[in-house]
């Protein structure tokens, strides 16, 4: 696959089908790609916690907010949530901040989920303290993001932002997801 087409195939996925199980060595693999990936200063300060399990998966989503853009809409329903996640921590022990480090790895993470025929969505919106003690995240650890992972069970496509500019991504009648995207011109400067 050219690596465009990855990268288009790498959408915000959040409808799932959550009998699709993912391993523990899946979960690794793809880590083990955000491993090898620039760190600031390589102080390489980001942790990981896995869930693939259906009772810790449970824990896991209350905590999450989904959709910002979709405000009648809580989240996957039962049946299409994702089958695994991947909290991303900083260990503030070896440094107070992460710079863009979660960023280059949470989307590293992605395309390599993309690869293997999964999709996922990265997660900041999160009840922090909460899946703190339910994950019993020591405090030396910050949380700074959530990437749900599954086999996709929605249809996500890019469409043109419109003549209002609008950039908010929508669902149709059908349930496919829409995202609109500013056009290449628009986003180079000339100057």
């Amino acid at each position: 696959m050219e690596f465009k087409e990855l990268v288009k195939r790498n959408r915000s996925y959040r409808r799932f089908y959550q009998d699709h199980e993912i391993s523990y060595q899946k979960l690794r693999d793809l880590v083990d790609l955000a491993r090898l990936t620039p760190s600031a200063a390589n102080r390489q300060p980001l942790r990981y916690i896995f869930s693939h399990y259906p009772e810790k998966n449970a824990m896991v989503f209350q905590y999450l907010a989904w959709a910002a853009y979709l405000p009648n809409w809580d989240g996957p329903q039962e049946g299409e949530r994702p089958s695994a996640y991947i909290v991303i921590l900083n260990d503030m022990t070896m440094s107070k901040s992460v710079d863009c480090d979660h960023g280059i790895a949470a989307q590293t993470i992605l395309l390599g989920a993309a690869a293997m025929g999964l999709g996922g969505c990265m997660i900041a919106s999160i009840k922090k303290e909460g899946l703190r003690i339910a994950l019993n995240i020591p405090t030396q650890y910050e949380i700074l993001m959530v990437i749900a992972l599954g086999k996709p069970r929605e249809a996500v496509v890019i469409d043109g932002v419109g003549p209002e500019g609008d950039i908010k991504y929508f669902r149709d009648e059908g349930g496919v997801h829409h995202v609109p995207k500013r056009a290449l011109d628009d986003l180079i400067l000339d100057l």
